[in-house]
């Protein structure tokens, strides 16, 4: 499966410490865990002695302790010690399921299967002028993909966030350009007329968005904030653009995680404002996706119609097909 070689976020770096914590991923369950050098490691979720959780275990100086007999498993999967037999030495065979797992943008994230692929790359995250604050994570009854193609889509905007990101009044849709790129696709000159479009705007504008797709369930998009919000740190404010990028971990074919990684100028801020703002925003979308049928995404184009506004997700479903994804998708 295609979906196995890529690399997906399945939870926050600052959630996990010494203890194991279970996740999932592409309907595998997982443990997550570091060693005393700050290490992560991700297994299957099953002792391969009896088939307990390794994430009901706990971590014994650099080798995961299974809760059920205590068997002992170093970093590289190897079981090195078993209680009840304490001069037994474990074959090469006694060893668990790892998987590869990395850490970026804050979040864990863990590839199943091999392949030369790398984590969606986050342009913005270089960028010392941007603050980086994480939203999330948003649990929702939905596939991957509709959230991906929900987060390309401005014509929902006066209607599902109305006040927020859009008004009735001005939801007509100029044109705007979708081009292929090695990664994935690009949307560029894609305006949108916003009463809010971040915590500190005071009136309403026209912003300019751009929208890249790098990785079948990632999505990044960078806009033009209101100037008259831009810090001091900005000295050339008629040029400078803050990104969001869009993360999903596929847990089964319509179930998802979500988080929502903000590189913004906003410096003054606490967290939890610039968090609470996503989750209003978020929030309002939830319903809907949760809401739609199929919950995955149909990949053949004439089942459901589409629009010369919709041709930035048209694309996302082509760009899916040749990918070869199977998984959130019919």
């Amino acid at each position: 499966m295609m979906e196995t070689q890529l690399w997906h976020p399945v939870v926050a770096a600052q959630d996990l410490d010494r203890a194991p914590v279970a996740a999932a991923l592409l309907e595998t369950e997982l443990a997550l865990w570091r060693d005393s050098q700050g290490v992560v490691h991700a297994w299957a979720d099953r002792c391969p002695h009896r088939g307990a959780k390794f994430s009901l275990g706990r971590v014994v100086e650099d080798r995961l302790e299974c809760g059920y007999h205590g068997w002992q498993f170093a970093t590289d999967g190897r079981c090195r010690f078993v209680p009840a037999l304490p001069a037994f030495s474990p074959p090469a065979s006694h060893c668990a399921q790892v998987y590869e797992a990395r850490e970026a943008y804050g979040l864990i994230w863990v590839r199943l299967g091999q392949s030369a692929s790398e984590i969606p790359v986050f342009a913005a995250e270089s960028d010392a002028r941007l603050r980086k604050v994480n939203c999330g994570p948003y649990l929702v009854q939905t596939s991957a993909p509709r959230l991906v193609e929900n987060f390309l889509d401005m014509s929902h905007f006066g209607f599902v966030h109305e006040g927020w990101l859009g008004d009735r009044a001005h939801v007509a849709m100029q044109d705007y350009e979708v081009h292929k790129t090695t990664t994935g696709i690009l949307a560029t000159n894609c305006q949108a007329w916003q009463p809010k479009s971040n915590l500190h705007s005071a009136t309403g504008s026209m912003v300019d968005y751009t929208y890249e797709v790098n990785a079948p369930y990632t999505c990044i998009l960078t806009k033009a904030p209101d100037p008259s919000t831009l810090g001091a740190h900005i000295v050339d404010k008629s040029s400078f653009r803050e990104s969001i990028a869009l993360f999903v971990c596929p847990i089964t074919p319509e179930t998802s995680r979500v988080w929502i990684r903000m590189a913004m100028t906003d410096f003054e801020s606490p967290d939890s404002a610039l968090q609470n703002f996503q989750n209003t925003i978020f929030g309002q979308d939830q319903p809907v996706l949760e809401s739609q049928s199929p919950k995955r995404l149909p990949l053949d184009l004439r089942a459901e119609l589409h629009t010369v506004a919709d041709k930035a997700s048209s694309s996302y479903r082509r760009y899916l097909s040749e990918q070869g994804i199977t998984f959130g998708v019919c």
